[in-house]
């Protein structure tokens, strides 16, 4: 299945139904739940720092906050020390609608939303411990997914976690799936499986990773291959202690 590179999701165009939107970013938490999204980051993110205390993270294209939000949640069940995150997305719309779709969004300690464009992040160099994104780089062509790539590890001392989709024609029909099953919301219908035919497999996402000057230490798939994390380090920290090869979450 060839990447499909001239089509955009609802979710890029204009966000001129808020309902929609929070009813989308409702459905998205549930499958980052559900289908292992948290699970998958928490890992990657773990490979590059095996404690949470005194741990800073960004999230960048953070949505509805809600991987921010479950790990601060496992990190205080935890008691496992102080974490820190920032949820950045370019859409105020999104954090508007991301406060209504879970009040914990709002809530929860530890978490602070802003907004700034992940291509050109507006924080200095080493601002954070590690950078973070979850469904972001299928969004992007080559040329934008490197600079992003780029960004964060400008950003993140120890390193960064790209979370996303692995395209295959499995993946794309259970997606359909899901939009046309199990919710009603036409913004999940449309994008689900859209994100599918635009996503990276993951030697193809690896490749970028490579292109924007970093190395790999870890990748970790779900269960049923449909996603992928890689938590990665630039070239000249490719020593970073308890560097893993790849695993299924």
């Amino acid at each position: 299945m060839d990447r499909l590179t001239d089509a955009l999701e609802l979710l890029d165009g204009p966000l001129d139904d808020p309902a929609a939107l929070t009813g989308n970013l409702r459905d998205l938490r549930r499958i980052n739940r559900f289908l292992g999204g948290v699970a998958l980051s928490a890992a990657a993110i773990e490979s590059l720092a095996t404690t949470h205390d005194g741990l800073s993270i960004l999230d960048v294209g953070t949505g509805g906050a809600d991987i921010p939000v479950a790990l601060l949640a496992r990190s205080a069940a935890r008691q496992d020390g102080t974490l820190r995150i920032v949820g950045l997305d370019s859409r105020p719309e999104v954090l508007a609608a991301a406060a209504v779709a879970d009040r914990e969004v709002t809530r929860t300690e530890g978490l602070t939303l802003e907004v700034g464009d992940g291509r050109s992040l507006p924080y200095p160099d080493g601002a954070f411990d590690i950078v973070h994104c979850s469904l972001v780089l299928h969004h992007l062509d080559d040329d934008d997914g490197t600079a992003l790539l780029r960004e964060m590890a400008r950003v993140g001392r120890l390193g960064i976690v790209v979370n996303d989709l692995h395209r295959s024609r499995l993946a794309w029909l259970g997606a359909w799936l899901m939009g046309h099953v199990l919710t009603r919301n036409r913004y999940t219908r449309n994008d689900a499986p859209l994100s599918v035919r635009r996503a990276y497999r993951v030697d193809e996402a690896l490749a970028l990773v490579h292109g924007a000057g970093l190395v790999p230490i870890r990748t970790v798939r779900a269960r049923i291959r449909q996603r992928y994390a890689i938590a990665a380090v630039r070239a000249t920290d490719d020593a970073a202690p308890g560097a893993r090869g790849p695993v299924r979450a």
